[in-house]
């Protein structure tokens, strides 16, 4: 929690003090796919394959083509599922559980040099808006997002609302195509229902903490 406070305000000074020349805005579009897991969360755990898609918007912060701010709102689907392979044709091994979000990422990027065709990075927070979320065939009862009678306060319920950081990094084809390697990391508690499972592993009282690897393209407009 300390990390994000700390880097969003100096993200958040670098954008206040920057030259931001909202009139030269450019918009574009983004899609790809995702590999996410959910660290200490369920057992067994494996990686869920999804994706994402949405708009971005790509602001100037200096005169010389190579920073920038660029805010993005997608949806993602992220979570996991119980494909360890070290659990084949173990009860939990078919389990999916699918969080899917409206998420926004606000990065700072910086292409490598003022060339068209360039490397970039990029980093910043990203906020994730849970818009539903489907557990199927759990390996435990409790897994499931509603709370059971038999296990009162332990339920895998996902947060309504989560955060993280994002880095990126890519390149860009004249500005306009842009291919890019992302990794999310998630710095809240996803599933605060599995704090109190009934287990003797220590793991269970750690953070639940989703961490999400994508790669995509965007094209943005002239």
């Amino acid at each position: 929690m300390k990390r994000f406070i700390v880097t969003s305000a100096l993200l958040s000074a670098v954008f206040v003090s920057a030259q931001i020349d909202f009139s030269s805005t450019r918009y574009g579009i983004t899609a790809g796919g995702t590999y996410s897991r959910v660290s200490n969360a369920h057992n067994p755990s494996g990686p869920r394959f999804s994706g994402f898609g949405g708009f971005l918007a790509l602001i100037p912060v200096d005169n010389n083509d190579q920073f920038y701010i660029q805010p993005q709102v997608e949806y993602l689907g992220a979570g996991e599922t119980g494909k360890d392979k070290d659990a084949k044709g173990t009860p939990g091994y078919n389990a999916v559980y699918a969080n899917n979000y409206i998420s926004v990422p606000i990065y700072f990027k910086g292409f490598f040099s003022e060339a068209e065709s360039e490397f970039f990075a990029m980093a910043g927070p990203k906020f994730n808006f849970l818009i539903n979320q489907k557990v199927t065939d759990p390996s435990k009862a409790y897994y499931a997002a509603d709370e059971l009678p038999a296990y009162p306060g332990v339920n895998g319920k996902a947060n309504s609302f989560n955060f993280g950081l994002s880095f990126g990094l890519g390149f860009s084809y004249k500005r306009q195509l842009e291919l890019a390697l992302r990794y999310d990391l998630g710095l809240s508690n996803t599933y605060k229902g599995l704090m109190k499972e009934p287990s003797a592993d220590p793991n269970i009282n750690k953070r639940k903490s989703e961490q999400v690897l994508s790669v995509g393209l965007s094209y943005i407009f002239e």
